[in-house]
């Protein structure tokens, strides 16, 4: 169920990823909270810092510091994620995962919910246009960050 908390970080997750956009990286953005609080924000940095891990959601992470736990957060993310950002989540124990979209890159919903992540899928029309207007314009930056020839 998407709570009035969820569609503010959403939105936040999608100023990162039109800023992405806006600097010629690829407009993914990531949020991680604790209940209603912001812990950090972040985006695809991959082009602009030259880290080929720099995903949103690392970005976010990266930028939380150290955390005693992540077992009492949410990550919400303008774009299903990957199987490296998805394998962090496990790892760290992020319960919860919202997703705005998953129709231009569908991630690894499945491999979350199996290891007991609670995934929630939006369909957000505005990260939808902001992805397929990248994957449009930026074919082969798109291609390169989802390490594809």
């Amino acid at each position: 169920m998407l709570t009035e908390i969820d569609k503010k970080f959403l939105r936040i997750a999608h100023q990162e990823a039109k800023a992405g956009f806006d600097e010629g990286g690829c407009p993914i953005g990531s949020v991680l909270a604790r209940g209603d609080q912001l812990v950090s924000q972040g985006r695809n940095r991959r082009v602009q810092d030259g880290d080929p891990i720099a995903h949103g959601e690392m970005d976010a992470l990266r930028k939380a510091g150290r955390q005693r736990t992540y077992r009492d957060t949410t990550l919400y993310t303008s774009l299903s994620p990957c199987m490296m950002c998805s394998g962090t989540i496990v790892q760290f124990g992020i319960p919860r995962v919202v997703i705005a979209e998953n129709t231009t890159f569908g991630g690894n919903e499945e491999f979350l919910r199996r290891h007991g992540v609670e995934v929630i899928v939006v369909d957000d029309p505005d990260c939808i246009a902001l992805m397929t207007r990248f994957i449009n314009e930026r074919p082969n930056l798109w291609a390169e960050d989802i390490a594809e020839d």
